[in-house]
């Protein structure tokens, strides 16, 4: 993809945030109200139900929707890296297209798009984790700093931060 088009597709994803937040989407309910309004296509599964198939020893394939520095800092366990499409159909090329897919970011906007560009590109499963890493993380759902648990989250930035219990902070600010 060219230089260009790349910082466009940025703006967009950026829009719905700074939209959220300019129409008071500084609490959980509106901004999932938002998210599901922007991608009303997409399923969304909440922290519970991911965390009950974890404890039953069957989770979906979970992609991480961050950036590498967010994703250094904690991630779901097993959660594999794409930012983009491009990047999630490599990884997904062993897998069948009718897999179980959960997809997730900072908050649920970021992965609700990459999960919206994932079906249409065929993959049948796919859901969006709603609430993302940060209600997860706030829950107290185990978060891995590779493969060791840890207690600390990347907060984005400090606006979307505030979203994410502050004692859940990394100490390697954005």
């Amino acid at each position: 993809m060219h230089r260009r088009a790349l910082l466009c597709c940025s703006a967009i994803l950026a829009l719905p945030m700074a939209r959220a937040f300019a129409f008071g989407a500084t609490d959980w309910a509106t901004l999932k109200r938002t998210i599901r309004s922007r991608y009303p296509e997409v399923r969304q599964v909440d922290t519970e139900a991911l965390h009950a198939a974890f404890v039953r020893g069957n989770p979906p394939l979970l992609i991480d929707a961050r950036t590498a520095a967010e994703y250094q800092v904690s991630h779901l366990q097993g959660a594999i890296r794409a930012e983009t499409a491009a990047q999630a159909v490599k990884a997904l090329a062993r897998e069948p297209k009718d897999r179980a897919i959960v997809v997730y970011c900072s908050v649920g906007y970021r992965s609700s798009a990459l999960a919206r560009e994932l079906m249409r590109l065929g993959y049948t499963q796919v859901a969006n984790l709603e609430g993302s890493i940060f209600e997860w993380a706030n829950k107290g759902f185990p978060v891995y700093r590779g493969t060791e648990a840890t207690r600390v989250v990347h907060p984005y930035d400090a606006s979307w931060g505030a979203l994410l219990d502050r004692k859940l902070w990394s100490m390697e600010r954005p």
